[in-house]
């Protein structure tokens, strides 16, 4: 008996203390982050990488891989057998000698449904692996789309910067103009609001960039302070509008949210078994030894079995049916969710991408316009306002095509998002994602 309590004390868990951190979990700068490089300005792939590596909320979402992992452990171990026993000392009476028994037993239903206990815990573990994907997916779509939209406002903030400063040294000499009484306010006023609506849309810009660098360094579990270098251009994954078209058949075998709902259900439909499997009876087998206080010793068998006068698992049946039947009409509705969003964001790529092309096509006159018009302004063949509502519409049709492009990658990088492109899959054993369908 030493020895075996030696053997169980050896082979038990032991406490160690984990205390919650003091220290702010944000990384200094850029090369304090995990597989940082000295490489800048990071291009958006680069950008994804040390999200997918840095975020916090995925650092914590990937330990319930461990929780699942216990789980299916503790699935795996069948109930421990109970030992009895008892000393009785003689008190009075005719007898000689204390009295004992000694008795072990075992919970056979438990084995009864070992086998779908083991088959929901894997499942459930699945289910986990596959969600935290999922989580992986959406850190990445928004890495690409905040790094991509940085990349995009810069490139734009130039051509804002340049119609500004345009309206502004005008406006300069219409004050002069102004104040030597040479023109009108009625002709200085229209002026002023188109110089106030430029300087309200570079300071939104600029608002709106800045909001974005923070929103990147949270993402990346940095100081809000950190500049983060990006590269000039955004360099996303190959997009094909009419191979996405073909991938959303198969949405359901890659999509880790879709697979993550499959194993659930799965693990749901293994708990009905076991509902219907736990009808059976309680029974306990065994065996004990007695001697009573003569020294007349007595063994044999034990037999345990609970009667199903009242309770016979309906309760547990019904909960197990209804919450399977729940889950499957969540997969379906996030499917056709699945289905339907992608299948919109395209006809809206569509839409963007027929847009820009006017754009683009009518570009080249605005320009040439502008142009013409800075000639004949240094020539003293054109007014200044001409000059300048010319040169304005020109800004104003490259934004126009830098607002279409932007709203163009928005949707490319959301279909790829949710199409997974370039993002990591989700390993699911073949036989499991058969027992799910």
């Amino acid at each position: 008996m030493a020895i075996l309590l030696a053997v169980a004390v050896a082979g038990c868990a032991r406490y160690t203390a984990l205390p919650l951190s003091t220290a702010i979990p944000l990384a200094p700068s850029l090369g304090a982050l995990d597989g940082s490089t000295p490489q800048a300005p990071l291009t958006v792939a680069q950008v994804v990488t040390l999200a997918l590596a840095n975020n916090p909320d995925l650092k914590a979402a990937r330990l319930q891989r461990g929780i699942a992992a216990g789980q299916t452990t503790q699935a795996g171990l069948l109930a421990n057998p109970s030992l009895s026993g008892a000393l009785l000392p003689l008190l009075s009476g005719a007898g000689t000698v204390p009295a004992w028994n000694l008795g072990i037993a075992q919970d056979i239903k438990s084995i009864l449904t070992y086998k779908s206990r083991q088959r929901a815990a894997r499942a459930g573990e699945r289910q986990v692996d596959a969600g935290v994907v999922w989580q992986e997916w959406q850190v990445a779509g928004q890495a690409r789309q905040i790094a991509t939209d940085l990349i995009v406002g810069a490139r734009s903030r130039r051509n804002y910067l340049a119609a500004y400063q345009l309206l502004a040294e005008r406006g300069a000499r219409l004050d002069k103009a102004l104040a030597s009484q040479t023109v009108t306010l009625v002709t200085v006023a229209p002026d002023r609001v188109a110089l106030q609506s430029a300087r309200a849309a570079l300071d939104t810009l600029d608002q709106q960039q800045l909001n974005l660098r923070h929103q990147l360094n949270a993402l990346l579990g940095l100081t809000p302070d950190v500049a983060v270098p990006l590269a000039a251009e955004p360099d996303l994954p190959p997009f094909d509008p009419a191979q996405v078209r073909g991938q959303i058949a198969t949405l359901p075998d890659r999509r880790p949210d879709l697979l993550a709902l499959r194993m659930g259900y799965a693990a749901s439909d293994e708990q009905l078994r076991q509902a219907i499997q736990s009808q059976f009876p309680d029974l306990i087998l065994g065996g004990s030894v007695a001697s009573d206080n003569s020294k007349v010793i007595n063994g044999g068998p034990d037999i345990q079995i609970g009667l199903p006068i009242f309770d016979r698992g309906q309760g547990a049946i019904a909960v197990a049916r209804a919450t399977r039947a729940q889950l499957r009409a969540d997969y379906d509705a996030r499917l056709a969710a699945a289905v339907g969003t992608v299948g919109a964001l395209l006809r809206e790529y569509e839409q963007l991408s027929a847009q820009l092309t006017v754009a683009r096509r009518d570009l080249p006159a605005a320009r040439l316009a502008a142009e013409r018009a800075q000639a004949a302004f240094g020539a003293s063949n054109l007014d200044e306002r001409g000059y300048v509502d010319l040169v304005s519409n020109r800004f104003a049709k490259e934004q126009e095509i830098m607002t279409l492009e932007l709203a163009l990658l928005d949707r490319r990088i959301a279909i790829q998002t949710l199409v997974g492109a370039g993002l990591p899959a989700v390993d699911i054993a073949p036989e499991a994602a058969a027992g799910a369908r």
